[in-house]
């Protein structure tokens, strides 16, 4: 199976932070916040924003954006332009 985001949105595959520790406690993972950067798996149609994003790319996105989907036991985001924050070089 396939996802082919439209119009100006973007497939990112989110980018889990390293497991946390406060001295030799492990922060659980329902109190570690939700990662902000993902790479690029696939762009919607939009050519401005192809232009701008590409495959490949890691980007951070707004803390509570995009909708989340899982495929094949995988979870990805789909985000729209406006919750795209920058690309990470």
């Amino acid at each position: 199976m396939k996802i082919t985001p439209l119009d100006d949105r973007v497939l990112v595959k989110p980018i889990e932070n390293k497991e946390k520790k406060v001295g030799n406690i492990i922060i659980p993972d329902t109190a570690k916040e939700k990662p902000q950067i993902g790479k690029v798996i696939a762009v919607g149609n939009d050519e401005d924003l192809q232009k701008v994003v590409k495959n490949g790319d890691k980007v951070i996105y707004a803390k509570y954006g995009g909708t989340e989907v899982e495929l094949e036991g995988e979870k990805y985001l789909i985000v729209q332009r406006s919750d795209l924050l920058g690309i990470v070089e």
